[in-house]
């Protein structure tokens, strides 16, 4: 997990009319007051890359380049701030003062690789990147290639071809890929800022899904600056500028979410005078396997009554036998004279553990100085456990790819200490883990909370989640962020659940598997349930499709943010491509049949995929979500409404913090 951000000012920005953003440039200025500086980016972005910071700056001016036939251009200087040296980029003579400027910043977590690195990279041809992301697939690495030095690599291979009227064009070779193209091949979570020196163009973006924050500034009259940043500063929480503009007062938001895709900004000299001008477009994704998930069509959606019958029989059957071993299982399936209805929750198994094998265990994790995994009393992945059905999977699973060396974290927040239900069930889940795999050392770490004592955690939560405002925002968001510190007890290995046997421990880990996702795409939220009983298969399936397509915006911006925070990356094994993939691949009736009881029905196919894994008791489970689970949903109540009561009454889930936005 890394912190990326880039302060672009003294340009005028315009968008692309096919971006519908309510957007009118201000005048830049290089020089102005602004909300915060780049020293209090750096002060946020360093708590989520603790391993390294670095700084760059690129000045810019009109000129004449000989590159372009003696036309005017873009010159660049690039300047390491750190050292204070600085060297020519793609220059064009001429000795006028700059008037636009770029500074790069970026903190780095490094987990894979066997050098160390520092962002921002810059390579021979004066291009910039910094980048938070991992490549599991689409472009090809070794198991101790670090993934920031291999993209940029492709990234200097790439042409410069971009279609702007105020960008000239420099192009080489046949055919190159183009930005989009290469970053349309990736597969794994990523958001990265990339300066195209040929081009004079910063490329932008995050994934198709948003499995990475990336926070955007359009320039405004109080700020007229152009951000982009991995999380905002504690100086804008939430920032909310009045001022008069006509008869009344307006507020505005700072930060918004950028979209998935990928952007480009390119510089170009206006043609009439000396000013800068950038266009910001953004691009198509040009992986047609990609558009298919992003478009998210399923086939298979409105069963007959024959479907129905045999999915239900062949839930039974498994539930008969919850020892069936996943051998087992392929040599029923290749007797059955139904192959595919037999063999679906082992597919989904096996894509599930082939995810997590790419999180956790095909590359070399990378030895910080701070951190030392070669003593075997420490575990290098944890995963975030309330011990329901998605984080039971994820942590049996992970056991099946770990070295069996490795212990294993469970982090587990409450908010009414042993009484909350994912506490009692995290215990449960516990011994259940130690039973499937009794040679795995599993550690149960117990974090316990008082919300009242924390008033100066809620606020910094509250810039973390930003821009998100609702309370539940919130309360998702201090959970997230308590349970990634790691920070807690750790319960008595024998199963004794008396408080007093614990001991403190922190957990070392920085990878933590989170089981986002998995509700979306197997109807596992009472909504669901809702609109399949309001509008059957149809409108369940239009649900899940809406999930899946705002979750970049709804909830993993947000997560990505909180957990982050602590040092600790995120890993989201249910939104690997190849698993969503499948899931889609998969009938709606044998992902979930919500004419079936709760704990039965919903997340059909994970409860089976649990049967598999010997989680008899977690697949009967029903879903909570972390804010009712923990319990720090109803200490909301009572602190901002007096009572569960009022909230429900007030729909306290879904009201902004700051009261109404205008």
């Amino acid at each position: 997990m890394c912190g990326i951000a880039v302060i672009v000012s003294g340009i005028r920005i315009l968008l692309s009319s096919s971006l519908n953003i309510n957007f009118i440039s201000p005048l830049p200025f290089l020089e102005q007051q602004t909300l915060f500086s780049v020293d209090d980016i750096k002060a946020v972005l360093i708590r989520r890359g603790p391993d390294s910071l670095g700084c760059k700056k690129i000045l810019l001016r009109s000129g004449v380049s000989s590159l372009c036939g003696g036309e005017q251009d873009v010159v660049a200087f690039v300047e390491d701030e750190d050292s204070g040296e600085g060297e020519a980029c793609c220059m064009g003579g001429g000795g006028k003062e700059f008037t636009g400027e770029l500074q790069f910043v970026g903190a780095t977590l490094q987990l894979r690789g066997i050098n160390p690195i520092v962002q921002p990279l810059t390579d021979v041809s004066g291009n910039i990147l910094v980048y938070n992301g991992e490549i599991f697939g689409g472009i090809q690495m070794s198991s101790d290639s670090n993934d920031t030095e291999i993209l940029m690599q492709h990234l200097g291979l790439c042409c410069s071809r971009v279609s702007s009227p105020h960008n000239k064009t420099h192009t080489s070779g046949e055919r190159q890929s183009s930005v989009p193209e290469l970053l349309s091949r990736i597969k794994g979570p990523w958001a990265l800022i990339y300066w195209q020196c040929s081009s004079k163009t910063l490329w932008f973006g995050r994934d198709a899904f948003g499995r990475r924050s990336l926070l955007v500034h359009w320039p405004t009259k109080e700020d007229p600056q152009f951000l982009l940043s991995s999380v905002s500063t504690l100086a804008s929480v939430n920032e909310k500028s009045e001022f008069a503009d006509g008869g009344g007062i307006t507020k505005i938001d700072f930060w918004e979410e950028l979209p998935c895709g990928v952007y480009s900004l390119s510089i170009g000299a206006s043609g009439t005078d000396e000013d800068l001008i950038g266009e910001v477009l953004k691009h198509d994704w040009t992986d047609p396997k990609l558009k298919e998930l992003i478009t998210w069509e399923r086939t298979s959606i409105q069963p007959k009554h024959e479907d129905l019958l045999a999915s239900r029989q062949k839930v039974y059957s498994t539930k008969e036998d919850s020892r069936l071993t996943p051998s087992v299982l392929m040599e029923s399936k290749l007797a059955s004279t139904d192959c595919l209805l037999t063999s679906l929750p082992h597919r989904v198994m096996n894509a599930l553990q082939e995810s997590i094998m790419r999180r956790t265990a095909l590359n070399t994790i990378y030895q910080s100085a701070t951190v030392d995994y070669t003593n075997k009393c420490n575990a290098p992945v944890a995963v975030l456990f309330s011990g329901g059905i998605d984080s039971m999977i994820l942590a049996a699973l992970l056991d099946k790819c770990m070295d069996a060396k490795y212990e294993i974290d469970l982090l587990n927040v409450s908010f009414d200490g042993s009484c909350a239900p994912d506490r009692i069930s995290a215990r449960a889940g516990l011994k259940e883990l130690q039973k499937i795999a009794p040679s795995r050392r599993w550690k149960l770490v117990e974090i316990d909370a008082e919300l009242l004592k924390l008033t100066s955690e809620t606020k910094h939560v509250m810039s973390l989640i930003n821009p998100a405002s609702t309370y539940m925002d919130l309360n998702i968001g201090i959970a997230l962020w308590l349970a990634a510190s790691g920070d807690g007890l750790l319960q008595d290995e024998t199963g004794n659940n008396d408080t007093s046997d614990r001991v403190k421990y922190k957990s070392a880990a920085r990878i933590l598997l989170v089981g986002s996702g998995a509700d979306e795409q197997c109807a596992g939220y009472g909504r669901h349930r809702t609109k399949y009983r309001n509008g059957s298969w149809l409108s369940l399936n239009d649900e899940m499709k809406l999930d899946m397509q705002r979750i970049w915006k709804r909830n993993l911006g947000r997560d990505d943010r909180c957990i982050a925070d602590n040092g600790k990356e995120a890993r989201f094994p249910f939104l690997d491509e190849d698993v969503i993939r499948i899931l889609l691949d998969i009938p709606l009736w044998e992902i979930a049949d919500l004419d079936q009881p709760i704990g039965i029905g919903d997340k059909k196919i994970l409860r089976e995929v649990a049967y598999l894994l010997g989680l008899s008791e977690a697949a009967a489970l029903p879903k909570r979500a972390i804010q009712f689970g923990s319990r720090i949903a109803r200490e909301s109540n009572r602190k901002n409404f007096g009572s569960n009561r009022a909230a429900n009454q007030a729909s306290a889930g879904s009201v902004t913090i700051y009261g109404n936005n205008s």
